[in-house]
């Protein structure tokens, strides 16, 4: 509206007393609306693209009995703009929210951008430089997608190199995205199609804290975790991995491995991870053969989840351990010198809760000596 036009309406707004209808509540009100909803009109989203950008190749997944959708034009517009497909909050410039739209391309980043989430729509692809005039990035969303592998940019994160967070789950991905970040301290890549993480595929990733592989088809991690030095967990659970991870992290402190098919494991497998609190590996394989008798006794593990796998007597294990779950093995025995190799006032379990329902074992095969070793603990179901 010409500023001109907008002049008169205000004058003539007040001026409604000389009609004799004045009235001064209703008229206040009008102008505050009307100049509340100028200033919303004059912050338009449109989209844009810069003069050295690459151009973007928007493809369209077309149904069988519609006719593909236009490719949108480029437009040029100043860096700062947000494309009008996002949002871009006045009061936190540096996040763009382009979530649940239905998008099936991936909109212009604008080079401010420091939070950007892509998740819940229809995208299918990341074209090569998609990011490239986004290089503050820190977090990136593009969870609940339909991104796979095979048209994704060889080097498509290769210059965010202040990105901490990525999120991929939920997509069609059948491989790890490479080269990724180094300052990356979270990826978040469950619910994929991976079937494989090659030895190289994590190298450099020096700062990253958390891993999440879980809900895909891996049967092989090598010793692709060995150079995480900073990886506190890892969630390899609901894959088909025949053994554990070879080399874990020293600063490992949650390891997540259930439902899997894993039937052994090193007797000195822990004793590289100090810090090492939690264990996670129901659902698996385990016999009593392929485990030894130090294969648990880590005074660092507080919760050991071995249930519903296939063992047949109680593995030792060390005396600071506080949560141990057996339930659904096929344990028929209760070996007290699994929790205690001396029973006396002096040395006891800190067990808290011992779970061994679901076994072939009785109630009445608790040995006497049992309430002296187990003093601390709090629930026992047989």
């Amino acid at each position: 509206m010409p500023r001109a036009t907008t002049l008169i309406l205000i004058l003539a707004g007040l001026c409604g007393s000389s009609l004799g209808q004045y009235n001064e509540e209703e008229d206040l009100a009008w102008l505050q609306y009307y100049l509340r909803q100028s200033r919303v009109s004059s912050y338009n989203y449109v989209p844009y693209y810069e003069e050295e950008s690459p151009a973007y190749a928007y493809s369209y997944p077309s149904a069988t009995d519609t006719e593909p959708e236009p490719e949108p034009e480029p437009q040029q517009a100043a860096p700062w703009r947000c494309p009008q497909e996002c949002d871009c909050p006045p009061n936190f410039s540096s996040a763009m929210y382009c979530d649940t739209r239905n998008l099936r391309y991936l909109p212009f980043v604008p080079s401010r951008m420091k939070y950007v989430y892509f998740q819940n729509n229809l995208i299918t692809s990341i074209q090569e430089g998609a990011f490239d005039n986004a290089t503050e990035l820190e977090w990136l969303a593009l969870h609940n997608n339909q991104i796979s592998s095979e048209k994704m940019g060889k080097r498509v994160f290769g210059k965010l190199q202040r990105l901490e967070r990525l999120y991929m789950n939920n997509n069609n991905l059948t491989r790890l995205p490479s080269p990724l970040p180094r300052s990356l301290r979270e990826l978040h890549l469950s619910y994929n199609q991976i079937s494989k993480v090659p030895p190289n595929a994590l190298e450099g990733l020096e700062n990253l804290t958390a891993l999440y592989l879980s809900h895909n088809f891996i049967f092989e991690m090598g010793a692709s975790l060995k150079g995480l030095k900073s990886l506190i967990l890892a969630d390899l659970s609901y894959n088909n991995l025949r053994k554990v991870p070879d080399g874990l992290p020293a600063s490992l402190e949650q390891l997540y491995l259930e439902y899997n098919y894993i039937n052994a494991i090193p007797g000195d497998y822990f004793q590289v991870s100090p810090r090492l609190l939690y264990v996670r590996m129901s659902h698996n394989s385990l016999t009593n053969q392929g485990l030894s008798s130090s294969t648990f006794n880590s005074s660092s593990i507080l919760e050991l989840d071995l249930s519903y796998n296939r063992l047949q007597k109680i593995p030792r294990v060390n005396t600071n351990l506080e949560n141990l779950y057996l339930q659904g093995n096929q344990i028929d025995e209760f070996s007290i010198s699994s929790f205690c190799s001396v029973v006396d006032v002096m040395n006891y379990s800190r067990l808290q809760v011992l779970r061994l329902d679901g076994n072939a074992i009785k109630r009445n095969a608790v040995p006497p000596d049992a309430p002296l070793c187990l003093r601390r603990a709090t629930v026992i179901e047989i």
